[in-house]
């Protein structure tokens, strides 16, 4: 039986992190993810851990900061939010180059400007493709347990990426849930302590980190980030298991609810679903068959498992919590729509971007989404496949 608890997402976060006992972490405050250091820093501060604590100047040297110490050795984690992420572009992408397997937890809120410090996907979509496991949370449980298994999974040898861990801002960051903790003990055993094979204080075997990688090799070196992705889903779901044996919580790539016989399905990631899962219950109980697909592992994708699960369905709608601006849908749409014609998945699909930049998004607006979907499943044509949710005007 676990610890009961009544915690913000953030403290969830935090608390987290404390049980792991990083040897570094290294942050700068935005909101809202503010609270993740912050809280962190007091466990710091009162001797509960026996981490690094680097107050930077700014995200940028903040995961420059992880990144070093990752490559000498150490289990580094860190948190941020929308420009923060942003001004950690450069670093990104290296310490997934570098195959250094960071631990971040992003507080999703809109990417500036206009300057806006609520909740979209806007910051986790401009790095979906940058080489880091992204695991969503729904709510508070799961922000707590993806972290307790991010580093089981970053620091496989098979793996060996960095992964964040994503939960939305002020939704689940600053509202307060039960939840239920691990003992510490349970999560030292289960996090276990991270063994790297090369790192630069083994005087044994010195090795050079971000080299010079020019056209001989960059190729091969990019191809092995790509293999070392698809081995992460494997990963994923061994670590999911021993998860579940030890706390009775189930997880996988996503999580398929009332999707037995559902002939309208919606698709959605993080906070969203909660609300969608009690559309369904309504809708349900007058006899309608409607499903939903949470989204959990977004990187890497599961295209093959979701198309599968998507498959009998007559009519599909996938939300976007932000827009791609590209004129063809979220990147959620183009990863379903993708997916569905690889594995020859033919059903009619259309996209709904919503919730940017912290509009509210009310059951009202997921039960119109189903009732859209029965003229689509009616009629097989979608007719418009970009749309928008909750825009004034537009409903």
């Amino acid at each position: 039986m676990g610890i009961r608890e009544r915690l913000s997402g953030n403290e969830a976060a935090a608390i987290a992190m404390k049980q792991i006992n990083p040897d570094v972490v290294a942050a700068f405050p935005i909101t809202p993810s503010t609270e993740i250091p912050q809280y962190f820093s007091t466990f710091v501060n009162n001797g509960e851990v026996d981490t690094e604590f680097v107050a930077v100047e700014s995200e940028h040297s903040a995961m420059s900061a992880c990144i070093g110490a990752q490559a000498a050795g150490g289990r580094a984690m860190t948190a941020t939010s929308a420009n923060g992420l942003s001004l950690m572009w450069e670093m990104i992408y290296i310490a997934s180059s570098l195959r250094l397997p960071i631990v971040l937890s992003l507080v999703n809120r809109a990417v500036s400007g206009p300057l806006n410090i609520h909740n979209d996907h806007s910051d986790a979509m401009g790095v979906r493709d940058a080489g880091w496991v992204m695991l969503f949370s729904e709510d508070n449980q799961e922000a707590y347990d993806n972290l307790l298994m991010a580093h089981r999974i970053a620091e496989h040898k098979d793996v060996l990426l960095p992964l964040m861990v994503c939960q939305d801002g002020f939704i689940t960051s600053h509202s307060i849930e039960n939840i239920e903790l691990l003992e510490d003990d349970k999560v030292k055993g289960f996090v276990g302590k991270y063994n790297p094979e090369h790192y630069l204080l083994n005087d044994k075997n010195p090795i050079a980190v971000g080299p010079l990688d020019l056209q001989a090799h960059l190729f091969e070196h990019k191809k092995q980030q790509a293999e070392a992705m698809k081995n992460a889903k494997k990963v994923i779901l061994e670590v999911s298991k021993e998860f579940e044996e030890l706390t009775g919580r189930k997880y996988s790539f996503f999580e398929e609810y009332m999707m037995e016989d559902a002939e309208r399905v919606v698709v959605c990631m993080n906070s969203t679903a909660g609300t969608a899962k009690a559309v369904v219950n309504e809708l349900r109980a007058k006899g309608e068959k409607v499903g939903l697909i949470k989204v959990r592992v977004y990187r890497p994708f599961p295209a093959e498992e979701i198309a599968a699960a998507l498959g009998n369905a007559k009519a599909i709608a996938v939300l976007d919590k932000a827009d791609s601006l590209n004129a063809a849908g979220g990147a959620l749409f183009s990863d379903i729509t993708s997916a569905m014609y690889v594995n020859k998945k033919q059903v009619p699909t259309v996209n709904y971007v919503y919730g940017i930049g912290g509009r509210d998004t009310t059951t009202k607006d997921i039960e119109k989404v189903y009732n859209d979907l029965n003229k689509v499943a009616q009629t097989n044509d979608v007719e418009n496949p970009y749309r928008y949710l909750g825009l004034r005007g537009e409903n």
